[in-house]
This record gives structure tokens, C-alpha cells and sequence, in this order.
């Protein structure tokens, strides 16, 4: 007899109950950001503290390391 085995319908192979997207670069955080760039449920905004240029008092930023920008959930519930 040809006897196939038997398939879970609720599991399958690299399956994941965790949201789709592009996994986290690994880039350093800056200390503005709220989570690392790519993290799904966040994205980039202009830096409060310079507010986006990237520059205070002729000086880089210290909240976003002089890239105008940080990483922040968006969203919300």
C-alpha cells in the first residue's frame, strides 16, 4: 500500500505567527530611534530634537547622530 503521511493542516514548514515584512538591517540605532530600521510596525520620522536637519548649534545631532531622522512605531491601538 502506498500510504502518505499525514499533514497538519494548522502547521507547515517555516510557517510563523509573526506579522510579514523585511526582518530588522542590524544597522546601529541612533539614540532617538525606538526600534531598528525595517522592524515591521515602524518607520522613519523627522528628528524632534533638530527638527530634520540634522544639526544643533553647528554640530551633529545627538538624538539622530546627524541624520535628520529617526525610527518610531507607527500606528497604534
Amino acid at each position: 500500500m502506498n500510504e502518505q503521511p499525514a499533514m497538519n493542516p494548522t502547521s507547515s514548514p517555516g510557517a510563523s505567527d509573526q506579522p510579514g515584512g523585511s526582518a530588522p538591517t542590524g544597522a546601529p540605532l541612533s539614540p532617538g530611534d525606538e526600534a531598528p530600521e525595517g522592524t515591521p510596525g515602524t518607520g522613519p520620522t523627522v528628528c524632534r530634537r533638530c527638527g530634520g536637519s540634522g544639526r544643533i548649534a553647528g554640530r551633529a545631532c545627538p538624538e539622530c547622530q546627524g541624520t535628520g531622522q529617526v525610527n518610531v512605531g507607527i500606528g497604534g491601538a
